[in-house]
């Protein structure tokens, strides 16, 4: 596991190195025979807690790397190099769940949770969106009604990454009025609790190792010591978790655009055609100058953002734009890979195949392309 010391800029190259090797022998050899089964492969979650990757940002008191963002950016990038299915999945269990109760929680709850989430023995999940309610969270029909020391939580959460899987999950229910931003508050439940059930498995295109699932809560009974933070506070919590889940998403978005974008350098100086490497032919270096530039441009916004947010700086609207626009390009970048790969690209014999897939995810999850430009034109017209 890392410690403080590695958080220098100078010890990037360290950690990108250190997963690189992990993935190499941990995660490639099975991408296929995951993404095919849809299989979510828990054990290698409980490996990548035991290497630190699970608790990237949670301070080494709670057993966590206690790194920077901007290694958490490089983490996240490395894995998804190689299998974005995983990055997302690492994604999510470190900026939505862990980072919840690391931003909202007591210390009786972060003593109690933190630790087996930073070191992988427990899987965390996140619910705000639900079947009618995606980017209109406001008017969520899951509801926690109070009842003596308790709330009584009722109603699905779906899109959960790990929502099946998960021994922990932070829920966003409604305990007061409709449309009202602070009527919403944010619950820790347990798997095992009563009412707290697991619903249909997405079957998807792309991600398909990362576990996406409904949650069922019937009459799910949750005493008041569970609520992160106070009562109404649940929605307003959430839109900060999700300015660091964007930088989470920008970084995803990143590895998938550079796994494109070195395979496809790789193939066209292999793959000759009229007696020379297809390299050589202007049509296809020009895309492979594109897909660069456009990398280049994607992490610098993301970078930027890690760099804020290490600082103590509001992120919402330059995390949005890095979403936005890394989650863009990470499309382009993969549409233009298959294209120079040609036929091949189109089998799942070559890597693009996959990133191709995976990365329509990117500019879906955790705010679509649309809702980021509202962050973003709202945060400027507000200046």
């Amino acid at each position: 596991m890392f410690t403080d010391t590695d958080i220098q800029e100078d010890n990037l190259q360290l950690i990108r190195e250190s997963v690189r090797d992990f993935a190499e022998t941990h995660i490639r050899p099975y991408i296929m025979e995951w993404d095919e089964a849809q299989y979510f492969p828990i054990e290698l979650m409980h490996k990548l807690g035991e290497q630190g990757y699970l608790g990237v940002l949670v301070p080494e008191e709670y057993q966590g790397s206690g790194l920077s963002y901007q290694a958490y950016i490089t983490i996240i990038e490395e894995i998804s190099k190689v299998d974005s299915s995983i990055g997302l999945s690492v994604a999510a269990h470190n900026s939505l769940c862990t980072g919840h109760i690391m931003g909202f929680g007591n210390e009786e709850q972060k003593r109690k949770y933190l630790p087996k989430l930073a070191t992988g023995a427990w899987i965390g999940s996140w619910g705000l969106t639900e079947p009618n309610t995606g980017s209109d969270a406001a008017r969520m029909k899951c509801v926690a009604i109070e009842d003596g020391d308790d709330y009584i939580i009722n109603g699905t959460k779906n899109w959960i990454t790990h929502g099946k899987s998960s021994n922990v999950t932070v829920v966003i229910a409604r305990t007061g009025e409709l449309l009202d931003s602070r009527g919403m508050t944010a619950f820790v439940v347990e798997r095992g609790t009563e009412g707290f059930t697991a619903g249909k498995k997405e079957n998807k295109l792309g991600m398909r190792a990362s576990e996406t699932a409904e949650m069922i809560f019937d009459n799910c009974r949750v005493p008041k010591s569970q609520i992160l933070g106070a009562v109404g506070e649940g929605f307003i919590q959430s839109m900060k978790v999700l300015d660091g889940g964007r930088i989470s998403i920008a970084a995803l978005s990143l590895g998938i655009a550079k796994g494109s974008y070195e395979a496809s350098v790789k193939y066209a100086k292999e793959r000759e055609q009229f007696g020379q490497p297809i390299a050589n032919f202007q049509g296809i270096s020009f895309k492979l100058a594109d897909m660069a530039t456009k990398i280049q441009a994607a992490e610098l916004l993301t970078r930027k953002s890690g760099y804020l947010k290490d600082n103590g700086e509001k992120v919402t609207q330059i995390s949005a734009m890095a979403k936005y626009y890394a989650s863009e390009i990470c499309v382009q970048v993969a549409t233009d890979a298959v294209q120079i790969h040609g036929g091949y690209g189109y089998t799942k014999d070559y890597p693009v195949e996959k990133f191709f897939r995976d990365s329509k995810l990117c500019t879906i999850g955790e705010g679509t392309s649309e809702i980021q430009k509202l962050v973003i034109s709202r945060e400027l017209l507000r200046e």
